[in-house]
């Protein structure tokens, strides 16, 4: 029991310091594009999620969170950084809950059906939507006026806007996530006995 903890601890200790490392540095975890960037280092938490559960995947989503306010503060890589990802209801919020949904739905497939490798990917998809969907979803909110003005575009019209970064950003980090994430997490699983599959 001590050494399964022990493991897991470990295993959480590396996942923080890698989503810590893709945090700062770009290409690792974003990739800027200069109006909004891509992200790819939601895989990391969502594995955690998957491999040690909810409450971990929450923890490595606030450390990503963290990274991200940082980095807004330190090196913007987009236009719209420092002031938006400098608040932590855009930049952690959404972070933690890509752990939280991701870890519980792969529990639910777990305990309920033998579609392990379904779960992940569906944990997988449903986790990277929920990081789009809530980070612009409270952008629009609450920076609707500074949105549109670095989109140059009217506020009317912002709608349409994020409904594009959607698909040209959120919908192939999304494929990505059910391609990559499962592979990475049943490659763990299969590598560590003290890992409950």
């Amino acid at each position: 029991m001590q050494k399964r903890k022990a493991y897991r601890t470990a295993i959480l200790g590396i996942l923080i310091a890698i989503i810590f490392v893709q945090s700062m540095v770009p290409f690792l975890g974003y990739i800027p594009t200069g109006f909004i960037n891509i992200t790819i280092i939601h895989i990391t938490v969502i594995v955690a999620a998957i491999v040690l559960g909810p409450k971990s995947g929450a923890i490595v989503g606030l450390v990503w969170g963290i990274g991200t306010v940082i980095r807004a503060f330190t090196s913007p890589t987009s236009i719209i950084d420092t002031t938006v990802f400098t608040n932590p209801v855009v930049a952690v919020l959404p972070r933690i809950c890509v752990g939280l949904i991701a870890g519980f739905i792969y529990l639910w497939f777990k305990k309920h059906t033998s579609k392990k490798i379904l779960g992940m990917a569906i944990a997988a998809g449903v986790g990277s939507l929920v990081n789009t969907v809530l980070v612009l979803g409270l952008m629009r909110l609450m920076y609707a006026n500074t949105m549109a003005q670095a989109y140059a575009t009217q506020t009317d019209l912002l709608n349409k806007v994020l409904l594009v970064i959607v698909g040209t950003n959120g919908i192939p980090e999304m494929i990505v996530a059910i391609i990559v994430a499962p592979a990475i997490s049943t490659a763990i699983f299969k590598t560590n006995r003290f890992l409950d599959n």
